[in-house]
């Protein structure tokens, strides 16, 4: 598949993402942003068609047509400080007197914390006989964005684990370009789960084409899912499934499993695109029947936090119904990781 592709310059240069070694310009978190590539087209998965095209046929569990890969990023386990003042007029607002009655005391009784909400969300994900992965931070008091001790999460995190969900890493802030904070922060999650651990994902999608797979790929994990744009949902290297990065510096394959991005939950609704629920819904649709219909995987992120404003698990419920009357397979990265790199890559 590597030797047809190289065959076409232009989707070589996409799937190699060409543009972005040695790019000039960048994001305030030193990203390569989509506004920046001259790619247009991203909700068009150039690459994977033109694979399918010559001959990759995915095949996977129990004969389904596609996969979905469901992932969430932990950024926060305790909400934000003034979250018990506007936590309670909200509910007071909307006539919750419960919710009010709680909210005053969310940060110090974990049962009434919003944000320590990944039983209901796994609860939730086994109504559709779903698994999906948890990538937690493990930051240091006094890194940017630390918000909880990896080592109070322990109960928790063994808790998923232990019920067949993934727990993989999410890298802090200046990761992606360090191989020594990567293998840090991987150390610090392993002990504290008593396993090892073979996904990530970076903090802020903060990533550097080759670099970040490299350093991943010494840090011997097995699969990254970090490789989408923030600033827009789609198709970053015209790729609906996983692939071996391929350092066009060395001329060598990267040993690591990329899993892309397609669809974080705060690109479409809050940070970036800025669309109303409705035409965030009819984009997730759009891309998710794109990808059935190359027999791709769609990563999915939905945070834990965003689960705790207004509709936001119904929204992610509602995305699980759809993809699930879809007869698509449900997955954690950690099962897409195993089965594409034991069924498929073989023939790929």
């Amino acid at each position: 598949m590597i030797e047809k592709l190289k065959q076409s310059d232009e989707l070589w240069d996409l799937f190699t993402k060409k543009e972005e070694y040695n790019s000039t310009f960048s994001d305030q978190y030193d990203r390569f942003p989509y506004y920046l590539s001259g790619q247009r087209n991203i909700f068009d998965p150039k690459v994977s068609r033109f694979l399918v095209e010559n001959g990759l046929r995915p095949e996977y569990p129990d004969e389904k047509k596609f996969a979905v890969c469901l992932t969430h990023d932990i950024d926060v386990a305790y909400p934000e400080k003034l979250y018990p003042i506007i936590g309670t007029a909200k509910a007071f607002a909307k006539g919750n007197l419960t919710s009010a009655i709680k909210a005053p005391f969310c940060r110090i009784n974990k049962k009434w914390n919003p944000c320590w909400n990944f039983r209901e969300m796994m609860e939730l994900e086994a109504k559709y006989n779903a698994k999906s992965s948890f990538y937690f931070l493990a930051l240091s008091p006094g890194e940017k964005d630390f918000n909880y001790k990896i080592e109070d999460l322990e109960a928790e995190l063994k808790f998923i684990s232990a019920h067949g969900w993934e727990v993989g890493l999410h890298g802090g802030h200046e990761s992606y370009g360090s191989l020594e904070d990567i293998i840090e922060k991987k150390q610090r999650l392993e002990k504290v789960l008593g396993k090892e651990i073979i996904g990530y994902r970076n903090h802020y999608l903060r990533f550097k084409v080759p670099d970040t797979w490299e350093f991943l790929s010494k840090a011997n994990f097995k699969y990254d899912t970090t490789f989408g744009y923030a600033d827009c949902s789609g198709f970053r290297n015209g790729m609906c499934h996983p692939f071996r990065p391929y350092n066009i510096s060395t001329g060598k394959q990267i040993g690591i499993l990329e899993i892309p991005l397609i669809v974080m939950d705060q690109t479409l609704l809050r940070s970036y695109m800025r669309l109303d629920v409705k035409k965030a819904w009819e984009l997730i649709k759009s891309l998710v029947d794109k990808v059935e219909q190359y027999n791709g995987v769609i990563t999915i992120l939905w945070h834990n936090n965003t689960v705790i404003e207004g509709e936001g698990l119904k929204y992610y419920e509602k995305f699980l119904k759809y993809v699930s009357d879809k007869k698509a397979w449900l997955a954690s990265g950690e099962e897409i990781y195993n089965w594409w790199s034991t069924n498929i890559e073989p023939g790929y």
